[in-house]
């Protein structure tokens, strides 16, 4: 298991587990990122992670990226 941070741009990968606090769980389960879904690094631009999940482009802080655990 590793942080989203560290996955490759254009690899897929499944969610195994979501930390944080759990107002964070439910902000990244509202975006889609919840266990056994499969997300995909777009690109990572400054501080900030494009992924596609669920057919859905989205852009998360490195923070939030970094308690996405694949």
């Amino acid at each position: 298991m590793m942080p989203l941070t560290m996955a490759g741009v254009g690899e897929q990968h499944s969610v195994k587990k979501i930390g944080g606090q759990p107002e964070m769980r439910k902000h990244l389960e509202n975006l889609g990122f919840v266990v056994g879904s499969i997300v995909t690094v777009i690109t990572q631009l400054g501080g900030n992670v494009i992924v596609s999940v669920k057919e859905s482009r989205v852009a998360i802080s490195r923070e939030m990226a970094n308690k996405i655990m694949i």
